[in-house]
């Protein structure tokens, strides 16, 4: 009975080897950087008797226990962190060959693995797109170009028409040696050579329509209404400015001759009721004297300034008393 039950729990930790192993979380680090790995069931902290970090199940990291400083072995002291609190492993400043599958196994009752498979990568070489040739005919264009890499190269051809342009073979890729991906593609206009790998990246980019004229006229009328838009915007500004200026200076030169106007005017002396006098028996109608008070306010149309005025009544009446 005991013989079962030992090759039973030998089985069941096996299966649980075997599920970890097949749950592996890939992690790529570019190298010089940092790695956080976590457990998976950190919440879980009651009971446990061990935490242990492994890399490929043979150079132990870390080892703990509840109650106990953490202990580093092999040669990552300084290069790893460890965290009492979650049982996470950080480590610094990886290279190429800490590359490989990182195991935490906790114990309690049972034993749990988490699993990560970490891949170090170096960042990508720089790329160059290279036109090799450039061959032209009066309503085509065919280019090829090189896609260099450090490592790698690709070779595509281009054909364009005054309306698009198409890749021959479609997108053109590969793996380099070093294992990242090579990719020559079209975009609308442009020519991308892409050289990436997980961690990094870098491509380099030529415009089709700076290598096929016949291509670039077909762009012309839609480049000129967008020129002739930004050439009479400020044609139309000025031309407001102008008006509103124009204008402006016909008021000005307006109002002054209506205030002119307005101070040369007399305006007509307001009309005095003649009063009737009764006839006085004293008075002699003949004597020249007696003609002023008999006669009214002088009362005559408007009279501009600057007009010569004719010599009032009151004056020839003045001018009889006394001859």
């Amino acid at each position: 009975m005991e013989t079962i039950s030992y090759v039973c729990a030998v089985f069941l930790v096996y299966l649980c080897q075997l599920q970890g192993s097949s749950a592996e979380t890939p992690v790529f680090v570019q190298k010089g950087n940092d790695v956080l790995l976590n457990v998976e069931k950190a919440d879980v902290v009651q009971d446990i008797f061990s935490v242990v970090w492994k890399l490929n199940e043979k150079d132990v990291l870390i080892r703990f226990s509840p109650g106990r400083e953490p202990i580093v072995l092999s040669n990552y002291t300084g290069r790893v962190e460890f965290s009492v609190n979650n049982y996470s492993l950080k480590v610094k400043n990886l290279q190429e060959t800490d590359s490989g599958v990182y195991t935490a196994r906790v114990t309690r009752d049972i034993e749990e693995l988490t699993e990560y498979n970490v891949t170090v990568q170096d960042a990508v070489s720089p790329v160059k797109l290279k036109v090799d040739s450039v061959s032209r005919s009066s309503d085509s264009c065919n280019l090829t170009v090189t896609c260099n890499t450090q490592d790698s190269h690709i070779n595509s051809t281009i054909r364009c028409d005054t309306k698009t342009c198409s890749q021959e073979g479609g997108e053109q890729s590969e793996v380099t040696t070093s294992g990242a991906s090579l990719h020559v593609y079209l975009v609308n206009h442009s020519i991308i050579c892409n050289h990436s790998n997980q961690v990094n990246w870098t491509k380099d980019i030529e415009m089709t329509e700076h290598l096929c004229p016949q291509h670039a006229v077909a762009e012309q009328p839609h480049n000129n209404i967008i020129a002739i838009v930004i050439v009479m915007v400020p044609v139309a500004i000025v031309f407001i400015i102008i008006v509103a200026a124009f204008f402006y200076l016909r008021k000005r030169r307006t109002c002054p001759d209506k205030r002119e106007n307005t101070e040369n005017t007399i305006y007509a002396v307001p009309e005095m009721e003649t009063v009737a006098q009764p006839p006085n028996p004293t008075i002699d109608a003949s004597d020249p004297s007696t003609l002023y008070s008999l006669v009214g306010t002088h009362t005559g149309p408007t009279e501009t300034r600057g007009n010569t005025l004719p010599e009032s009544l009151y004056a020839e009446v003045e001018n009889t008393a006394r001859s």
